[in-house]
């Protein structure tokens, strides 16, 4: 059985010295619980409600970002990409291809990331049923990525909220070497934020209560030193200084699941 897999970080990418705190805190705190970690920060964000909110450092200079968060830390990597022309460059720094729940359904995008032989990881679609990930995985499988992972992230649930069917999960475990879920965008209010999402966080410890029980193989969150003035996704980011506890929780929730045995 693979060790739990924690994927996290800010985000996007603001400046380097908070992203490295970000990794270094992350890495410690993981291995501290004997997680697997994997650092995610987004070089841009390319789908932002307003033209005016920030999108991140760009192509060039948050490739050159995350190589030294790599280097520096010694943690994989993961980040999104938006287009075609985006994979290979992106390739040759990270470790896991994250596609965007919106391209979710993009065919070239999907392939071409398959053709890098890198993991892919592709977040499901706010708008599509957890059946249809099978074709999803079908895609990227079609070019023989090293593994396809599938991450749950709401389902939209009329305007600006998003709702989880935690039936979802094991049903995207028969398609997908993983399923991650996504413990902070699950909360978000999208575009409830004059102009920007919104966010419940006070929910995200129910939710990973909830996504450990059906059986996820990791979680997905996004974090930051202080929410409050993150660039992007402030409201539904965790701050750094609470994950020792609910780590310590998850931790304890994944040994009570062991005694418990597979439902299925």
């Amino acid at each position: 059985m693979k060790p739990f897999l924690i994927i996290a970080g800010p985000c996007v990418l603001e400046d380097l010295d908070t992203a490295l705190l970000i990794a270094q805190t992350l890495k410690d705190l993981t291995s501290s619980y004997g997680f697997n970690f994997i650092f995610k920060a987004s070089f841009d964000k390319a789908n932002r409600t307003s033209l005016f909110s920030y999108r991140g450092p760009g192509l060039e200079k948050g490739l050159e970002m995350l190589a030294e968060i790599k280097s520096k830390v010694q943690v994989p990597i993961t980040t999104d990409v938006h287009e075609t022309w985006q994979v290979k460059p992106v390739s040759e720094v990270v470790d896991v291809l994250q596609i965007p729940a919106f391209l979710c359904r993009q065919t070239d995008l999907l392939l071409k990331a398959g053709e890098t032989g890198k993991t892919v990881n592709v977040k499901k679609g706010q708008f599509l049923a957890p059946w249809d990930t099978k074709y999803i995985v079908e895609k990227v499988r079609a070019s023989s990525p090293q593994e396809v992972w599938l991450t749950e992230r709401g389902t939209s649930f009329g305007y600006r909220n998003l709702v989880v069917d935690f039936r979802g999960i094991p049903i995207m475990k028969e398609f997908a070497d993983r399923v991650i879920f996504d413990a902070t965008h699950s909360v978000q209010l999208p575009g409830a934020g004059e102009g920007k999402s919104g966010g419940e966080r006070r929910f995200i410890p129910y939710l990973i209560r909830a996504s450990l029980a059906v059986g996820v193989d990791g979680l997905f969150m996004e974090v930051h030193p202080e929410p409050e003035k993150a660039l992007c996704d402030g409201p539904n980011s965790l701050p750094l200084e609470s994950l020792d506890k609910i780590f310590k929780e998850i931790k304890a929730l994944l040994e009570a699941l062991t005694s418990v045995g597979d439902l299925s």
